[in-house]
């Protein structure tokens, strides 16, 4: 009987992964579950658009769930809508931010030419609080959702560069792309097939992270009023009407609250629970 050793595939790592680290499977299910909320919800619940100033403010009840608000609109229904434009957000910001991320953080931990320009750039927008800089660029640029999402990518971009170029700059003088070179490795090549594929895993792990960012983040500008939301239910913007109506529904302030803590935290524990068991190594150094 043979026994077998050497790296896993990547299957089975994934395998090891969802059983060994609860972080992982309780984090994604909760993803899950609100990402099957927001696909088919809206399918099963009331015109989250429709008003009945009779019912206005009504607390929780087996007609609305979740109470009604200002205007008599279902608050479960707003709710439900809403999860779509969050999760949509915070995942279309976490993919626009890693895409740019990665690019920018292998050209400059492999080109030491372009380290400087690209780092500098980079620590000019880690300068600025991140909500700060994402309300100046959503006004320079119109409030839409679009460009709350390329504000938001533009804001989180740094944070992955500045990672990526950091493992770069670790894997580039390993003797795997020492050799590379050696046999005349075109630098697309070592790039993609020396480099990338073996820092994958800790750009998921980076990505969680900025998923729950940009959650924060999209919620704190639907508050303020600044996405160009209007007519389309966002939790920041349940939220922020419920400030008025605090008294009288607290439902309006306590449930959109809370979803966005159970989402924050569900993507957190993805991400703890992938870094643990992908890297040990980078144990509670490159969150946030």
């Amino acid at each position: 009987m043979t026994t077998r050793t050497g790296p896993l595939p990547r299957w089975r790592r994934l395998v090891s992964v969802l059983r060994g680290s609860p972080g992982v499977p309780i984090g994604g299910g909760v993803l899950l579950a609100f990402l099957l909320i927001a696909l088919i919800g809206p399918s099963f619940t009331a015109d989250p658009s429709a008003q009945n100033v009779i019912e206005r403010l009504r607390a929780p009840s087996g007609a609305a769930w979740f109470g009604t608000d200002e205007f008599g609109r279902d608050l479960f229904a707003r709710m439900v809508a809403g999860t779509k434009t969050t999760l949509g957000v915070g995942a279309a910001v976490a993919l626009l931010a890693g895409a740019a991320g990665v690019l920018f953080g292998l050209l400059a931990g492999y080109y030491t030419r372009l380290d400087n320009v690209i780092m500098r750039v980079m620590d000019g927008l880690l300068a600025f609080p991140s909500v700060v800089l994402a309300l100046g660029l959503v006004a320079a640029l119109g409030p839409r959702i679009s460009n709350t999402i390329i504000a938001l990518a533009i804001v989180y971009t740094p944070r992955i560069a500045r990672l990526v170029r950091g493992v770069v700059l670790s894997v580039s003088k390993q003797e795997y792309v020492t050799a590379a070179h050696a046999l005349g490795a075109r630098d697309d090549r070592i790039l993609v097939g020396h480099v990338l594929r073996n820092i994958v895993d800790v750009i998921i792990v980076q990505l969680s992270y900025i998923f729950a960012l940009a959650v924060i983040a999209e919620s704190a500008l639907s508050f303020l009023g600044v996405t160009g939301s209007v007519g389309t239910p966002t939790w920041g913007g349940i939220l922020s009407d419920g400030r008025v109506y605090i008294y009288q529904a607290p439902s309006m302030t306590v449930i959109p609250g809370l979803l966005i803590a159970v989402l924050v935290l569900a993507l957190n524990l993805l991400g703890d629970g992938l870094q643990e068991r992908l890297d040990p190594r980078l144990r509670g150094q490159f969150r946030g």
